[in-house]
């Protein structure tokens, strides 16, 4: 499946490519996100692969439940897919977009694929660890390597999102006396933590479950968790909310370790 999921990906990310040469075109949708070409077309590439090898799994995939085309029931395995996670900073010339394909079981995420186009690399994860992949020109896999997550380094190395810092994530960051951190776009930022390049990712501030599915699986693969600020695990295939829409996400903090142990902070 994991194979799957790696070849779907290269074949949306050619896709994107071939989209940002040509010129990008970008809408707005209902809720004032970003729509491009690009994500239609990747969706449209990783969804008819994903129904003819897998007919027997329910997919949850952006555009398509942005049009009202959400599964009924879910079960207890079902696929995540944002066919072009970071849309803005796609539309805006950087290079922190993703294509994101992921296995939800149980409520965890089990696989995982991050491909950032751009920058011809992959995150690939499963559930006895994680790599990271080099990509050729031609979108094919040139290399491969594991990757963990680095621990006990203090103070931590932050990562937050370029597009949509908060107040409250700025609050949450200034407790570390000494801390550094960097901005990254999309899902790259559980890949760095799942490669040994950052500490911690908090996230005070809205996402959905296919933003963060993928990455999400890698950072577990690689040694890693995800956690509510409750302390429990983050759970995807949430519907029904009280207090939101379906698939959206609760706050959250990615760390480097799978423990929630407490965290010291400075005065």
């Amino acid at each position: 499946m994991l194979a799957v999921f790696e070849n779907l990906a290269l074949a949306a990310g050619r896709r994107i490519m071939e989209v940002r040469t040509a010129g990008i075109v970008a809408e707005l949708k209902s809720d004032s996100s970003p729509v491009t070409e690009a994500d239609r077309a990747a969706e449209t590439i990783i969804l008819e692969g994903l129904r003819n090898s897998f007919p027997d799994i329910p997919c949850v995939a952006e555009e398509e439940c942005a049009g009202g085309g959400a599964p009924g029931d879910l079960g207890e395995a079902f696929f995540l897919v944002d066919p072009l996670d970071g849309t803005k900073e796609f539309v805006g010339g950087n290079t922190d977009f993703t294509v994101n394909i992921a296995l939800i079981h149980d409520g965890a995420p089990e696989l995982g694929v991050v491909l950032a186009p751009a920058t011809s690399r992959m995150f690939s994860g499963r559930l006895d660890g994680a790599e990271e992949i080099s990509v050729g020109p031609d979108f094919t896999i040139v290399s491969r390597h594991a990757i963990a997550v680095r621990c006990d380094i203090h103070p931590p190395l932050i990562v937050a999102s370029r597009s949509h810092r908060t107040t409250e994530t700025n609050a949450y960051i200034s407790r570390f006396d000494g801390a550094e951190t960097i901005s990254v776009g999309s899902s790259l930022k559980f890949c760095l933590l799942a490669s040994g390049k950052a500490d911690l990712y908090p996230r005070f501030g809205r996402t959905m479950e296919w933003d963060t599915a993928a990455g999400d699986a890698v950072l577990r693969a690689a040694g890693g968790m995800t956690f509510t600020l409750d302390g429990n695990p983050l759970t995807y295939g949430k519907r029904n909310q009280l207090e939101d829409v379906d698939f959206a996400n609760p706050w959250f903090i990615a760390r480097c370790d799978g423990s929630m142990r407490p965290i010291v902070f400075t005065n």
